[in-house]
């Protein structure tokens, strides 16, 4: 029976890890309780923090991602004819990211899709994947999940001094890092694979939790070279602190209905937020420890407190970590779930997992 199965995963973060205490000594400390709340104790940046300069840019780490990923699946670039990659941060607005990871890879030709999206795209993207490939429309896909959001942090910070910074400008200091995960998916006749997936945006009538505002055409381009920043990052902290987790609930409930499996079959379930303490806690308080939170206490796996807020990267960078690690193994059924706060949208997929780790 032919099946999609993920063949092989690669990530990437760029420069040295840049701890808690750093972002502290730039935009000032963090109450004691909100920083326990996070569970980041560092993340890492695209950018130099003592001067705002890039080091290298999200195609760049979208790109060595992808040969890593490739190396460990034994693929040669030449044999993708498939690209999909999810970011909310672009080099450009066009032409698409993807693009860049095309030609730096040597596709003179290649099928090639761009998710403008968050924590949730790449998931999507791993769907739309196994689709094509289940159709026959294409035999090897790329799936990148990359992003740079430094950028956007630096003018926060910058010649500023640290205790001047509002207090909601510092969260998304030491909230969010940069990076890039990718999977690559091939068509086998063997058992296991991608099961099923689902995916949804239940944030009709509520208000963005994330908005990334600036450079786009929302406004006239001379209105907005008025503003503060070009490009601003606004973060509803407590309106995803509220929300996060009923997209985390309904995410995993309509993944299992759509893969038609019970619960107590996942061995491990990614959700990149699954492990901090205000998700847990306002699971509780909200009364959404459900039975199948209950039935996988224990098997939620993440990298966040090592890694940072990835967006569109976290899934599959954290898997690349788990599955390096030895955590993820042939033979482990694992839920794969990626959720943003953007217009609070979730995707799910479970996949029995075949690869063996790289040597």
């Amino acid at each position: 029976m032919t099946a999609i199965h993920i063949v092989g995963t690669g990530g990437y973060q760029p420069g040295d890890p840049i701890p808690t205490s750093e972002i502290a000594r730039l935009a000032g400390p963090l109450p004691e309780d909100v920083l326990q709340g996070l569970s980041i104790e560092r993340r890492y940046w695209m950018i130099d923090p003592a001067t705002g300069e890039h080091r290298e840019n999200n195609s760049d780490m979208a790109y060595k991602a992808a040969v890593r990923a490739l190396d460990s699946a034994g693929v040669e670039p030449g044999e993708i004819d498939l690209m999909i990659l999810a970011t909310g941060t672009p080099d450009y607005p066009l032409p698409p990211l993807v693009n860049f990871v095309q030609d730096r890879l040597g596709l003179e030709r290649c099928a090639t899709l761009e998710i403008r999206s968050g924590g949730a795209g790449v998931v999507q993207a791993l769907d739309i994947a196994r689709m094509y490939l289940a159709a026959g429309v294409h035999t090897t896909a790329l799936v990148i999940g990359s992003e740079a959001i430094s950028p956007v942090l630096a003018p926060i910070f910058l010649g500023k001094d640290p205790e001047a910074i509002r207090m909601r400008d510092r969260m998304p200091l030491y909230m969010f890092g940069d990076g890039a995960g990718a999977m690559v998916l091939r068509a086998q006749d063997a058992p296991g694979g991608l099961r099923g997936a689902a995916s949804a945006c239940i944030g009709g009538g509520r208000k963005p939790g994330i908005h990334s505002v600036g450079g786009g055409t929302h406004a006239p381009i001379h209105e907005q070279l008025k503003a503060k920043r070009l490009v601003d990052l606004k973060v509803d902290v407590v309106g995803a602190g509220d929300f996060t987790p009923v997209m985390v609930t309904e995410a995993i409930r309509a993944t299992l209905a759509r893969a038609g499996l019970a619960v107590d079959t996942v061995d491990l379930c990614l959700v990149p937020e699954g492990n901090v303490g205000w998700m847990l806690d306002s699971l509780r308080e909200a009364g959404l420890d459900t039975t199948e939170w209950k039935a996988l206490d224990g098997k939620i796996i993440d990298s966040l407190s090592t890694m940072g807020a990835v967006g569109c990267a976290a899934v599959p960078l954290f898997l690349d970590d788990a599955w390096r690690s030895g955590r993820v193994k042939p033979g482990d059924r694992i839920m794969l779930v990626g959720v943003e706060s953007t217009k609070w949208i979730y995707a799910g997929a479970v996949v029995d997992w075949t690869a063996e780790a790289p040597a």
